[in-house]
């Protein structure tokens, strides 16, 4: 694209940087009365489809329009031109906050859900409660519901296969576009312009490796899931805590599940077995893993921790009541889903929250884990 740029009194044809272009055109459309003061202008998928450029490109020519006071942008409402008496008109307010989890009634989720509504009842919010069963086709039947809907004033949720491409962020956008903040718990998705809450897995990973190091183990298995980012990230931590320490990586040693695989872990029991051996200790995505890897190790005639030491990571219910109880970091979530509350609420108000919150874990030690000295 061209524009005619004012040089030594005259004009010159020059090409503009993209970001320019973008400028040019919003203080274009400004100057002809097409937008006036508080008029929202397109999101920044639109303008990336329209320009061609990347997300990137388009953040940095709304962060300069922004420096010039031209615009002024609302988190989980949009852009707007700017108007110093100008308040951006809210939608009605529901009083509904719409809460979309992978799973419900087991593992970690229902503390979650009760943490969420104690907070957003004492703020007189009521929940929309939604389960995906980590099925992306759910996820996207449920996303298209409260897009067409238009009922609540809020977007809760937790990502669906996070580790793999998701085909439902343009509904996400969509949402975003109605003025409907969405904030995501537990994960999220790189490629989303939204805030989230949730553990730091990379450094979670790194934490659970480093305390089995720090017990003399050195031939160490990690077992992760791939179709979950959480996963990716728990798996870089355990890498960086094995290369920091100068332990060789050997990848027969790493075990990728995804989530349909979690039920078939004991019927695998062989394989499990020939996978790990040699190990001393084994890093578990999380306690549900940790405590079916249990069950294979009894099914071997392997003694945990005596032969095979184990650790994971959320220190749930299931921890704690396993046939031996696991030593695993704890997952903060209730901190977490009551962060994830506040800052939901100062969305809803207009506020700028964190982009991103990531709580730390600690070791809770039980009897998987042996140490050899």
């Amino acid at each position: 694209m061209h524009y005619m740029l004012k040089f030594g009194g005259g004009y010159m044809d020059e090409p503009v940087a993209k970001y320019k272009e973008i400028c040019l055109w919003v203080k274009g459309r400004l100057d002809s009365g097409e937008l006036k003061p508080g008029d929202k202008i397109e999101s920044e998928y639109r303008l990336c489809e329209q320009f061609k450029v990347s997300r990137q490109t388009v953040r940095h020519a709304i962060a300069v329009l922004e420096e010039e006071g031209i615009v002024k942008r609302y988190r989980g409402s949009g852009t707007y031109i700017s108007d110093a008496e100008h308040v951006v008109p809210q939608k009605e307010k529901t009083m509904q906050i719409a809460v979309m989890t992978t799973f419900v009634q087991e593992y970690i989720f229902s503390a979650i859900i009760r943490e969420l509504e104690a907070q957003f009842s004492a703020a007189e919010y009521s929940l929309q409660i939604f389960v995906t069963n980590n099925s992306v086709e759910k996820e996207r039947l449920i996303l298209k519901n409260i897009l067409n809907k238009n009922t609540v004033d809020g977007l809760i949720a937790e990502t669906t296969k996070s580790g793999l491409p998701n085909p439902n962020l343009d509904i996400y956008r969509k949402i975003m576009d109605q003025g409907i903040p969405v904030l995501f718990i537990n994960s999220y998705y790189p490629d989303l312009d939204a805030p989230h809450v949730s553990l730091d897995d990379k450094m979670t990973g790194k934490l659970v490796t480093d305390y089995l190091l720090s017990c003399g183990h050195r031939n160490i298995a990690g077992i992760f899931k791939g179709d979950d980012g959480q996963g990716h990230q728990r798996y870089a931590g355990y890498l960086e805590a094995l290369m920091e320490a100068g332990v060789k990586i050997n990848d027969q040693w790493v075990v990728w599940l995804d989530t349909d695989m979690l039920s078939d872990i004991e019927e695998s029991a062989r394989w499990f077995q020939r996978r790990l051996a040699g190990c001393t200790a084994c890093v578990c995505y999380n306690d549900e893993v940790a405590s079916r890897i249990l069950s294979v190790c009894k099914k071997n005639d392997l003694r945990v921790p005596g032969d095979l030491s184990i650790i994971s990571i959320d220190n749930s219910d299931i921890a704690s009541h396993c046939r031996v109880p696991l030593t695993s970091a704890n997952n903060p979530i209730r901190d977490m889903a009551r962060i994830a509350a506040l800052q939901m609420l100062d969305m809803i108000g207009g506020k700028k929250v964190p982009q991103s919150v990531q709580l730390e874990a600690e070791i809770v030690v039980r009897d998987s884990v042996a140490k050899r000295y």
